[in-house]
């Protein structure tokens, strides 16, 4: 059946891309690597790898088109955040691990605009930063909070920064803003147009992408679609979320929805009041993530998570909510009381990976040709290209600093079968919803 692809997000129909599904797997195939998911994660791990060596025969499987998952349907913020807090991840490996490892975040930032200026990728890419705002007492002790816990793992005033109300309402006039922190180590995409532009640069570095070719079920040196086999030296899973679907996959990352949505074009003079002149990305110190970016055409584009659905359930119709999307504009407007009854002319959801510790992981598994990465809970755009880097050194046998950051070869814990995982899952994120109610 075919499908119009611009309907799942507003990122995609806005692209600039074709949304034509690429040939199938026409069969069984033998390839060196066959990756399977081309989202970010896929994608970056192939680029990387041709690079490395020309000559391998790469595969890239997918389900639907390039980007369908997140990578075509986040919030467009390519930032050094990584899913576990400093601290959580130095109890488990260690101060100076956890310091290489967000050095090695930041640098992805900047790799991620390197890549898209040197391939032409017209993806809208704005290294201005994050601004984190405070709008109540609570929120301003987490802002001081954040910035402590920056000084103690090296990080200084130019990487992460508390400002005074005034300069904070200056730069990002929330309603109620009593300071923020800023980071520069955060640019703004266009989520779809980076991952469009990059399947076509793995195309031109000899990669084969086969779309519309689910995979049904992976084994050491083979990945089962509908169409055939492809046989591979080495496997890659990076599926992110849609992972929990496959055979014995479903307690290893728990799929959490965001919801996102999007406004009309705003006049100048909302843009002049409201700040964000630099494009930068925003939100504020709420339990509850929300995250927004103004756009290239003035659009105001702003989300949250989460909802968790039983089972690991990733389905078209939890794509969008209307109770979802009519409680993230009270929240935007809540924000910017001048949008109170602005046009919302897009909603879209999708999911994204949780791991049972927070703790992404990529590594391999040379003895049985598996490799794997993921568990990004909505830190996948700049997380994807480290892990892609990584997935390629690992691969070609490499030794480099980044084979041995702390999450290389991380396993995490697997979550409780249902129907524990749902109620754990659920009581947590009303806890924290119930928390920001309260103000606590």
């Amino acid at each position: 059946m075919d499908r119009d692809y611009r309907t799942v997000s507003w990122w995609l129909a806005d692209s600039g891309a074709e949304l034509t599904p690429r040939p199938s797997v026409p069969g069984d195939v033998e390839v060196d690597i066959a990756i399977v998911g081309a989202g970010y994660t896929g994608l970056w791990t192939a680029y990387y790898l041709a690079g490395a060596d020309p000559g391998l025969r790469i595969a890239v499987l997918e389900a639907e088109i390039a980007g369908y998952g997140a990578s075509g349907r986040n919030g467009g913020w390519c930032s050094a955040l990584f899913p576990a807090a400093p601290h959580r991840l130095a109890t488990r490996f260690g101060q100076a691990p956890v310091v290489a490892l967000h050095r090695a975040l930041r640098h992805a930032v900047d790799e991620v605009g390197r890549v898209a200026a040197a391939e032409r990728i017209d993806c809208h890419y704005v290294k201005s930063g994050t601004l984190m705002v405070a709008r109540d007492r609570v929120q301003l002790r987490r802002a001081h909070a954040a910035v402590a816990e920056a000084r103690e793992f090296g990080l200084g005033p130019d990487d992460l920064t508390l400002l005074p109300a005034s300069e904070a309402r200056s730069r990002c006039a929330a309603s109620g803003v009593l300071g923020a922190t800023y980071t520069p180590h955060c640019a703004t995409i266009h989520p779809a147009r980076l991952v469009h532009g990059l399947a076509q640069a793995v195309q031109r570095r000899g990669v084969r992408i086969y779309e519309r070719s689910p995979v049904t079920a992976i084994h050491p040196g083979r990945a089962e679609c509908p169409q055939g086999t492809v046989r591979a030296e080495v496997v890659v899973l990076a599926t992110e979320a849609f992972g929990a679907a496959l055979p014995g996959r479903r307690r290893s990352l728990a799929p959490l929805y965001s919801q996102m949505i999007l406004t009309a074009p705003l006049p100048e003079a909302f843009w002049r009041a409201a700040g964000l002149a630099g494009r930068e990305t925003f939100s504020d110190y709420r339990r509850l993530v929300v995250y927004g970016q103004r756009t290239a055409d003035d659009r105001l584009a702003f989300g949250g998570r989460g909802t968790y659905h039983l089972g690991s359930g990733i389905r078209p119709d939890y794509d969008r909510r209307p109770r979802l999307t009519a409680k993230l504009t009270a929240i935007l407007t809540g924000l910017f009381p001048a949008l109170d009854g602005v046009e919302i002319t897009h909603s879209w959801g999708g999911a994204v990976a949780a791991a049972r510790d927070l703790v992404a992981s990529v590594g391999l598994d040379r003895a049985r040709g598996l490799a794997w990465a993921g568990g990004y809970l909505g830190d996948g755009v700049s997380l994807s290209n480290l892990a892609g880097r990584t997935l390629a050194d690992l691969i070609t046998g490499a030794g480099t600093e980044l084979t041995t950051l702390p999450w290389v070869g991380h396993r995490s814990p697997a979550w409780e079968p249902e129907p524990l995982r749902w109620l754990g899952i659920t009581s947590r994120l009303r806890l924290v919803q119930f928390a920001d109610w309260l103000g606590v």
